[in-house]
């Protein structure tokens, strides 16, 4: 049977970088590993098949020579990277088998550089294993204006790897925005061999509001004035994501769409560092059903202003 391609393997693209490499060797290690898939020889089988593809493709010189000659490329290094096909006498490939130690082939501690501490023992007469911290879960969360502007707590129900549900509170603070990740620690994926288990990130969504507009961390509301306040001046109510109302007072000859800057009003700054401010912008109602007395009126306000 012809071997598998090394990148298919990882299910990474050719031009992968070392990052993807790696991603993508930490992604299936977890998922193929034996511990976690104790009596099934088939997924033993994927994972040291897993393992092999990571040791030649996170390995610049090798992954360059497999890029050259493909599944073929131990027997060229034997031969000196020159020889032809009568050259080859048997293969330097490791064989890698349950209790192989990835450090022996990169003169280090792979698992340490990739998952933390992972100088364990398996009980094996000495040999070692690794422990591998849990997969970080991400849950898509969404919250109101309100419960963003003042932080709140949500109950989830999250499920174990065994299918079992279990229930979590967690604390969303406030001046939390669309894309804000609330990282709740050790509520992730289970570690391996003793690893730390992984972080659970809530990814925010904030539902649009139908009164306030939020932009970064100040807020914009639009506030109706009669025609009378806005040509006079007077005074007007400016709602408020407290729930309570502020009085703006409105100069005279204020003009339709014009803003007035209430400051400290806006939505708290993520860490307490402040608040934005709230913007109100009036918008001029025009008086409907006039009665004879105010046409006359506007006629001669229009007569006087020559319009």
């Amino acid at each position: 049977m012809a071997a598998r391609d090394l990148y298919a393997v990882l299910g990474v693209s050719r031009t992968a970088s070392d990052k993807e490499i790696r991603q993508a060797y930490r992604r299936l290690a977890r998922k193929y590993h034996p511990d976690l898939n104790p009596n099934d020889k088939a997924a033993e089988a994927r994972f040291k098949e897993i393992q092999h593809a990571y040791e030649v493709l996170s390995d610049k010189d090798k992954r360059a020579k497999y890029d050259q000659f493909g599944p073929d490329w131990e027997r060229y290094e034997a031969a000196g990277a020159g020889a032809t096909g009568a050259g080859f006498r048997g293969s330097t490939r490791t064989t890698v088998g349950p209790d192989f130690d990835l450090g022996s082939i990169f003169g280090g501690d792979l698992f340490g550089s990739l998952f933390g501490d992972s100088r364990g023992t398996t009980g094996r007469a000495g040999r070692r294993g690794f422990t591998m911290p849990g997969e970080d879960i991400e849950y898509p969360l969404e919250i109101s204006l309100e419960e963003a502007y003042q932080g709140t707590t949500r109950t989830l129900q999250l499920q174990t790897p065994s299918g079992a549900p279990r229930t979590i509170e967690v604390k969303i603070p406030a001046g939390v925005t669309t894309g804000s990740r609330v990282r709740i620690a050790g509520q992730g994926g289970p570690g391996i061999g003793g690893g730390p288990n992984g972080d659970l990130y809530l990814v925010i969504t904030v539902r649009p509001h139908p009164l306030f507009e939020r932009k970064g961390d100040d807020l914009y509301v639009t506030v109706p004035v009669s025609l009378t306040t806005a040509v006079l001046g007077g005074e007007v109510q400016v709602p408020t994501l407290k729930g309570t109302r502020l009085a703006l007072k409105v100069p005279p000859e204020s003009q339709n769409g014009q803003r007035f800057r209430l400051a400290g009003q806006g939505m708290p700054r993520l860490g307490g560092n402040g608040r934005g401010d709230l913007y109100a912008e009036l918008k001029v109602q025009l008086p409907r059903d006039l009665t004879p007395r105010e046409r006359e009126l506007f006629r001669e306000l229009a007569a006087l202003r020559k319009e």
